[in-house]
């Protein structure tokens, strides 16, 4: 048996052993999954005993060091991982912005003092982090922004309005685009962390077609932030956020691959739905599916060993934006007129046709798929800008 092999066993047999059987269940709603945070409310006692058993385990964020609460799993070894709890439909034992987009940009540009104190928070479940770069009239021209600080010898005052600023209502700390100069509109901005419990910060849910919405607009009014939570260089904020979008596109099209023709098939069966071009058109989203998740795997082994191109997370957003569009549309016509139901508890309240429409905002969120497109045109297939 090869050291992968005996990995492969060691894995299966700690899920089996720690993984509750209602944490084997598909995802039903927001309360299913695990924000963590100073907030976060435990929905049962089997979601805070798997998340406390991957903290001890360092399976929150298997490929992070040890040193920062990991596992410090090599990329074959947390193949390994992913596969064995996609094998036994395990869900993510903790969902987090500090995971996804945060831990990576702190990893490359943190100080130790600043991985030491926030990584272990992160990969704990202690501390839930929101996304400060969106301004009213700067959204994809994110150079633009004008929330700004104002150098106070060992602290900024930070004055300003974000918005798209998603479950900011509900997070502990922001991690945020400030403009520290106003004469240097390229490399002006530097990137702040602070909590979202500072005086002068507040919020105001947007809501959307859906009824529902992870949005807010934040305000930041005299915000004191101390010099020390400056992530990178002063005024080089935006090669931190630039890496950071990278991750959070990446994070974006992972609800691509995620629901393949088995579970939009059953659907169907249980709804008596036998309609062949409506079956057509599952498979051809199941090859689709399973083409992304290849293409997925692919740019996973390449970045690890420096070979991605670094264009490819804006590809992998752009088809996994439109491949979870795709799922949203054929479970509504799977599910007739009765998908269009709003209210009641057998359609959980609406939760097909809510979740249709919250998929409308995919193709807007962390860049929109035009701007995508353009970059894919430009920095991948080498085709002259406009």
């Amino acid at each position: 048996m090869s050291d992968l092999d005996a990995f492969r066993a060691e894995v299966r047999a700690w899920l089996e052993a720690n993984c509750p059987a209602e944490m084997r269940e598909p995802v039903r709603d927001e309360d299913d999954v695990c924000w963590g945070g100073r907030k976060f409310k435990f929905k049962n006692a089997a979601q805070k005993a798997w998340l406390d058993a991957c903290v001890a385990k360092g399976y929150t964020v298997p490929d992070w060091p040890v040193a920062y609460g990991g596992a410090g799993l090599n990329p074959a070894q947390a193949k390994v991982w992913r596969e064995e709890m996609n094998r036994i439909g395990a869900r993510p034992p903790l969902s987090s912005f500090g995971i996804w987009m945060l831990g990576p940009a702190l990893l490359k540009f943190g100080t130790e003092e600043q991985k030491v104190h926030y990584l272990g928070q992160v990969a704990r479940g202690e501390i839930r982090w929101c996304q400060g770069y969106s301004e009213p009239g700067s959204g994809s021209d994110l150079v633009s922004l004008q929330t700004y600080g104002e150098d106070k010898g060992d602290h900024w005052v930070v004055n300003g309005q974000k918005i798209w600023t998603s479950y900011a209502d509900k997070a502990d700390w922001i991690f945020c685009l400030v403009r520290t100069d106003k004469t240097n509109k390229y490399q002006g901005i530097s990137f702040l962390l602070f909590d979202m419990e500072s005086p002068g910060v507040s919020t105001k849910p947007i809501l959307l077609i859906s009824g529902n919405s992870p949005f807010c607009e934040t305000f930041f009014d005299n915000v004191a932030v101390p010099k020390h939570q400056i992530v990178g260089e002063l005024n080089r904020g935006w090669d931190v956020a630039k890496y950071l979008l990278g991750h959070e596109r990446e994070m974006i099209s992972g609800a691509g691959g995620n629901d393949r023709l088995n579970t939009i098939g059953a659907f169907c069966q249980r709804n008596g739905l036998e309609d062949p071009l409506l079956r057509a058109e599952l498979a051809m989203f199941d090859v689709d599916a399973l083409a992304f998740s290849a293409m997925g795997e692919k740019f996973l082994d390449e970045i690890k060993v420096g070979k991605a191109h670094p264009a490819q997370p804006n590809m992998m957003k752009y088809a996994g934006t439109e491949l979870n569009k795709r799922r949203h549309e054929l479970l509504m016509a799977a599910g007739g007129s009765a998908a269009l139901e709003w209210d009641s508890e057998a359609s959980n309240h609406g939760g097909k046709a809510r979740s249709w429409l919250r998929t409308k905002a995919n193709s807007i969120e962390g860049g929109t798929s035009e701007v995508m497109l353009n970059v894919i045109s430009k920095r991948i297939l080498d085709l002259p800008g406009a």
